[in-house]
């Protein structure tokens, strides 16, 4: 019999069967003695003498939290959780406390995330989406309007945040000719030169780049972390976009900024909370656009999580190292 293996996730998430497809289910059987069941929150207790001899758990969105004390009574024996997903900030503090191996999919899920920053910086530098709105009901004057962006070769772009995607994003950019500055208080000077990028501050990002990108780590210091002292320096014809976590972001500074200055732009994947509420001025003003969280990883690109993860577990069952481990200093660099 293979090594013990359970899946942990609210069962009603919809997600679970779109992420581990049959194919990736096929693996993970050929790999582990997997119990065919999603155990959920509410299986804990009925399924006790099962979890007991668990080594391995897989999981995706919809994983819940347990405390500490509850994976001592319920995973006793437990080893490794393989989370087939981003962010693991909401569940993975208790196992890591009980020295249980957290590994996430996050560097999977980065990519997609990246590829629409990048999509949607090198259209900012045109000026894409304001134009558009213009094309439709004057064409001379939006051929005016897109004269007043630079374009994309040697034009300034701020990546606030450089781990996972942010880094991502600076590799997918590196072909384009920008000039790229990043804020990020743990990156490096070596690791920047090897980047070829320009490290600052917020207050320079904001006032000198075209474009602006959010890929902060997700911790309590960075709630509110992106405010009027910043959103007030864009220049006339700026864009700023979030990917990252809406909370970072002090939401009626940004909208004052908009209404201020009606040539700026915002594109937002993420907000909080997320939906706006309906009185919102997100969803009035015109130079806000809104796209809804569709950045990370979906229909097809979600099977790429589950595919690393299960690379992972063969990593993990010949004794090699893992590339994907998250450790607790880790988690305050990460989204």
């Amino acid at each position: 019999m293979g090594r013990k293996a359970v899946f942990l996730a609210n069962r009603n998430h919809n997600s679970i069967q779109q992420v581990y497809n049959d194919d990736m289910m096929r693996q993970l059987n050929e790999l582990v003695d997997l119990h065919p069941d999603i155990i959920d929150r509410g299986l804990l207790e009925e399924h006790r003498d099962l979890l007991r001899e668990a080594e391995i758990a897989f999981s995706t969105w919809g994983m819940f939290e347990l405390t500490p004390d509850e994976i001592g009574r319920y995973l006793p024996n437990l080893k490794a959780v393989f989370y087939a997903a981003g962010s693991v900030q909401y569940f993975a503090r208790p196992f890591l406390d009980r020295q249980i191996m957290v590994v996430s999919a996050w560097a999977a899920n980065s990519i997609p995330v990246a590829e629409y920053t990048v999509a949607q910086i090198l259209l900012a530098n045109k000026g894409i989406l304001p134009t558009l709105s213009r094309c439709k009901h004057d064409r001379g004057e939006a051929d005016r309007f897109a004269q007043n962006y630079p374009g994309n070769y040697g034009t300034k772009v701020g990546i606030l945040g450089m781990g996972m995607i942010g880094s991502k994003v600076v590799e997918l950019l590196r072909p384009y000719q920008l000039e790229v500055y990043v804020y990020d208080p743990f990156l490096t000077e070596e690791r920047a030169k090897a980047a070829g990028v320009r490290q600052t501050d917020l207050e320079t990002i904001f006032a000198e780049c075209q474009t602006i990108s959010n890929h902060l780590a997700n911790n309590p210091q960075t709630v509110g972390i992106l405010n009027k002292a910043h959103f007030g320096r864009m220049q006339p014809y700026a864009t700023f976009i979030n990917t990252g976590r809406g909370a970072q972001v002090a939401e009626q500074d940004l909208i004052r900024a908009m209404r201020e200055v009606p040539t700026r732009t915002a594109l937002l994947d993420v907000t909080y909370p997320e939906p706006p509420l309906p009185d919102s001025e997100l969803l009035t003003l015109d130079n806000v656009w809104l796209t809804p969280h569709v950045a990370g990883s979906q229909q097809r690109e979600v099977v790429r999580m589950a595919e690393f993860m299960v690379e992972e577990c063969r990593h993990y069952l010949a004794g090699e190292t893992v590339n994907y481990q998250v450790t607790p200093a880790m988690l305050a660099t990460m989204a």
